[in-house]
């Protein structure tokens, strides 16, 4: 096989998804360490990659890359993807294998096929296995500027243990009820004096405004709502910065494993089966077992279709709070 001098690795969404891609690149330098690496994605996610060592330039599918490649990783694989690959010249593609049946069979069969929880970062690295890139066994990778960790000090000169609350999520059935959260933090704050950041994107405004609303007087002093008033690399650089993280299954997730924080992680509908559990760092997951009707889809839902919603209604907030407090009795 012509030698590997320029390789370019494609995914086009979502946060959590990219993400889970920086074991990928860092495999791919180690194996080509003299290779040019590009990447394609989509606008909205690029800084997610910009300050990554690994990558020589990051394009985007409004302005594709053109020219020839040795080596194609298409981490999408869909139709959007293939017709990037089919305006290259690639000496050697390889495709990752999402297993859609598998997906299928679990959320409408509740048949599970996967075995034992598999992550995503794995399924990403047999793609090139066989070529001679392994995996190295650490974690996901996010670069912030300097300006974006200077946008994220002052938030954390108070000398107060900080949790960042993510509790947004695209999907209805993959978000803890803002009122629940307000319980969690309720207990927290009457014990602990932590500040807390609730971080989340502007669609996530109304939820953060409804988890203020529903504390006590008492416990607001200490939260700050920056939901819809930061970029995503300075969301970055606030979670870096923030002593544990409690969260729903989001992309917001996926980045605070990049700096291998304590995260404290609610399923609804999501399933551990899919493989986007935090990758390696320490988590606490909190879930319902055996609910017959869970999973009811592999990437959520706009309402519960069997209108109890019950995989996040039965998580109990006292025990999400004693686990949090728990951690933090530990923390020097």
């Amino acid at each position: 096989m012509k030698p590997i001098k320029k390789i370019l690795v494609i995914r086009l969404s979502s946060i959590g998804d990219i993400i889970l891609t920086t074991p990928l690149l860092r495999s791919l330098k180690v194996a080509w360490p003299e290779a040019k690496i590009d990447y394609c994605t989509k606008t909205p996610f690029v800084s997610l990659l910009a300050g990554n060592p690994r990558l020589s330039a990051i394009s985007t599918n409004e302005h594709p890359p053109s020219g020839s490649y040795d080596l194609v990783v298409d981490l999408q694989h869909n139709m959007r993807s293939h017709a990037i690959v089919h305006s290259l010249r690639a000496e050697r593609l390889v495709h990752y294998r999402k297993g859609n049946w598998k997906k299928w069979l679990l959320v409408q069969c509740k048949l599970n096929l996967y075995g034992s929880p598999r992550s995503v970062v794995e399924r990403y690295l047999e793609t090139v296995k066989e070529l001679g890139a392994a995996g190295d066994l650490q974690g996901c990778e996010l670069y912030p500027s300097p300006e974006e960790k200077a946008y994220a000090h002052p938030y954390f000169t108070s000398g107060r243990k900080t949790l960042a609350l993510c509790f947004g999520a695209k999907h209805f059935t993959k978000r803890y009820p803002p009122q629940r959260f307000a319980a969690i933090l309720s207990h927290l704050l009457r014990e602990e004096p932590l500040q807390v950041l609730l971080l989340g994107g502007k669609e996530d405004a109304p939820q953060a405004t409804e988890i203020i609303n529903s504390l006590p007087a008492a416990c607001r002093p200490t939260v700050i709502n920056l939901a819809g008033s930061c970029t995503l690399m300075q969301t970055a650089a606030l979670l870096e910065r923030s002593d544990a993280i409690l969260c729903n299954d989001t992309g917001l997730m996926h980045m605070a494993s990049a700096f291998g924080k304590q995260l404290f992680v609610l399923f609804g509908s999501s399933s551990s089966a899919f493989g986007f559990l935090p990758y390696h760092v320490p988590y606490d997951l909190f879930e319902v077992e055996g609910l017959p009707c869970r999973p009811c889809s592999h990437i959520g839902r706009d309402r519960c279709p069997k209108k109890h919603f019950r995989c996040m209604n039965d998580l109990s907030d006292t025990l999400i709070a004693s686990r949090i407090l728990e951690f933090f009795s530990h923390l020097s």
